[in-house]
């Protein structure tokens, strides 16, 4: 228990200076780490079940809002394999200099042996990536949905890696596998038995870690890789965003553990910390690879620029290769040392960057040319909402009845925004005016265009953070319209009203009414003979010698 303490108090104590210094919790994290490493903290091995079980949380995440057709998407592969190249290049090149000045570390190492550190290097963090992505909330927007693509990319070629290497070859038996693909909707029956609490959570884990990570791992193929194609395949359902946010919160707890366990790879000597921060020249290269790479896939300057800074830090799959280069005799234990610390300067660098995204991002896209509009990518291009006199952000089951109730009853033009392209399509084919766009993403706000003709806007997104940044960005704007939103808790409807909203109603009021109503007009079609549609009645008969609902006022008179 003693350790344990010391861990929390250590932990908690970094990721609050780290906030009080405006820099993110993780880079203090990460200090953490080193802190508990350098004072001879055991090194517990619970630390790292709970990094890996986090990571492959996230990784299931990942898969549970994943469209593959974004991987065939040339703006991902090429945009993979080009950068992979440009990166191992550059690296083998920075290597030889530090050779060539007298590191003894890295002298004398043959061109193989460069070009698997390059090839470490090359990768970019998941974690850090999705992190910064949900920090923003930016994981539907164009470079988000892509900067997820170039990731799923880059485990593929570590499997490859790892195959070819002897850091674990596929079993004869991997192709079995396959039969997860039958084995979906079986797994989907016994989801839709289970309740929404603590049941999801278990569901998630025990899918994420069985027929994810373990089956994986038993015939060869990497665990990590097994968690997001099982995410992948449970992706179409209908719950997949509820799964999601169900372990949202547990996966952000155990990342911490995946944070301060870095730390403990080892502790630097002057060497390596020198040839540690001599790499850190890379990241910009990183960030400039993947933003020309971006922009020349016709990504706004914008766009691609915050592609590039979220990429733009190394993987702790470095450090995965780093072990496979020690024990295939290519590289020195010291080089496990050196590329840890290498992964955490990244970091910390990528925090800093990002963390100051809108000043940073500002200054960089300044720089590169302005694409004609033609040439700009179809899905970042402005969004014009037309004449509509309404726009409804979130086009879930409230924002759906306040959209039909817009145009059939108060007969005006509205427009409905939805991130969820599935459902796009499904409204689009019953008459809905909507379009696809992600009103949480930062992004969006920077391409729609609020014409004259709108006077209102509806929040009507499940989530607070999500309205509270719509209309923070609004009023930002300068839209100087009326805007109502949805808020499931008193105070959250407080706080939006406070931010500037009109208006704020909390999901639950007038919800005795409206199923009042919907009793008595469900009792209403019962005695005609129809059935009311969307109720659900329940209640033992009369007959049964049980006493049923209290008669209505008009049937105590007669």
């Amino acid at each position: 228990m003693s350790t344990f303490v010391l861990y929390l108090v250590v932990i908690f104590a970094s990721g609050l200076l780290a906030l009080l210094v405006r820099l993110p919790s993780l880079v203090g994290f990460l200090a953490a780490g080193f802190v508990l490493n350098a004072v001879g903290a055991e090194d517990v091995a619970i630390l790292h079940d709970l990094a890996d079980l986090g990571v492959v949380l996230l990784l299931f995440g990942i898969g549970l809002k994943l469209d593959v057709r974004s991987l065939l998407r040339r703006e991902v592969w090429l945009t993979t394999v080009a950068h992979l190249l440009l990166t191992v290049v550059v690296a083998v090149g920075l290597l030889a200099v530090l050779a060539a000045v007298g590191l003894s570390l890295v002298a004398g190492s043959s061109l193989g042996t460069l070009a698997l550190l390059g090839f470490a290097l090359s990768f970019s963090s998941t974690v850090v990536v999705v992190k910064i992505l949900e920090d923003r909330n930016d994981t539907g927007s164009l470079y988000g949905r892509t900067a997820i693509g170039v990731l799923v990319l880059q485990d593929v070629v570590a499997v490859v890696f790892l195959a070819a290497s002897g850091g674990g070859a596929p079993s004869p038996w991997a192709f079995t596998v396959i039969l997860l693909v039958p084995a979906v909707p079986l797994l989907r029956r016994v989801w839709a038995r289970l309740d929404h609490g603590v049941m999801q959570v278990l569901f998630a884990i025990v899918m994420a870690l069985v027929p994810g990570y373990a089956l994986f791992e038993a015939v060869g193929l990497k665990g990590e890789l097994g968690a997001l194609i099982i995410g992948l395949l449970l992706a179409s359902d209908a719950r997949a965003e509820e799964l999601a946010a169900a372990i949202f919160s547990l996966k952000d707890l155990l990342l911490v553990a995946f944070f301060v366990g870095i730390g403990f790879a080892g502790l630097p000597t002057a060497q390596t910390f020198v040839i540690a921060a001599a790499l850190l020249l890379l990241v910009p290269v990183k960030v400039f690879g993947f933003t020309a790479l971006l922009w020349l896939s016709g990504f706004r300057e914008r766009s691609a620029v915050l592609g590039g800074t979220t990429l733009g830090q190394f993987s702790e799959f470095g450090l995965i290769v780093g072990a496979v280069g020690v024990s295939s005799g290519l590289l020195a234990e010291e080089w496990l040392v050196t590329l840890s610390l290498t992964v955490a300067f990244s970091f910390v660098a990528s925090a800093l960057l990002t963390g100051r995204s809108s000043t940073t991002s500002t200054r960089l896209w300044l720089w590169l040319p302005t694409h004609r509009p033609e040439r700009v990518h179809p899905q970042d291009r402005p969004i014009e909402v037309g004449q509509a006199h309404v726009v409804v952000l979130g086009m879930g089951r409230v924002g759906l009845a306040a959209y039909q109730r817009l145009v059939d009853h108060h007969r005006l033009d509205a427009l409905g925004i939805e991130h969820d392209a599935v459902r796009v399509e499904q409204l689009r084919a019953v008459g809905v005016a909507v379009v696809e766009a992600d009103a949480t993403d930062a992004d969006f706000w920077d391409r729609v265009v609020l014409a004259g003709s709108v006077s209102t806007v509806l929040l009507a997104m499940p989530d607070q953070n999500a309205n509270r940044l719509a209309l923070d960005q609004l009023r930002a704007g300068g839209f100087s319209g009326e805007v109502t939103a949805v808020a499931q808790f008193d105070d959250e409807a407080r706080e939006l009203r406070e931010l500037g909203g009109g208006s704020a109603l909390q999901l639950y009021d007038g919800a005795g009414a409206a199923l009042a109503d919907l009793a008595i007009d469900g009792d209403d079609d019962d005695r005609h003979g129809h059935e009311s549609r969307g109720s659900v009645r329940w209640g033992p008969p009369s007959s049964a010698g049980v006493a049923g609902p209290p008669p209505r006022p008009d049937e105590r008179a007669g």
